[in-house]
């Protein structure tokens, strides 16, 4: 009884100290990436077509010939 007792504790014992072997590893984190989102390029075009229409009213104007 007893040698099985022994034999017993000498594998918990080897198993122990092999799987604590190598010591403390410390996790490594990876930083997650960032994302810009970038907003596409516009042409103003909430400008660009009131200011072709007061050019059109500025020509209609200019060639009127009211030869009166």
């Amino acid at each position: 009884m007893m040698i099985k007792f022994t034999t017993l504790t000498a594998a918990l014992g080897l198993a122990a100290s092999s799987a604590l072997a190598g010591g403390y590893v410390a996790p490594v984190v990876e930083p997650e990436p960032v994302i810009v989102e970038e907003e596409p390029a516009s042409s103003n075009a909430g400008l660009v077509v009131p200011a072709l229409l007061l050019l059109g009213v500025i020509a209609a104007v200019a060639s009127d010939d009211d030869d009166t």
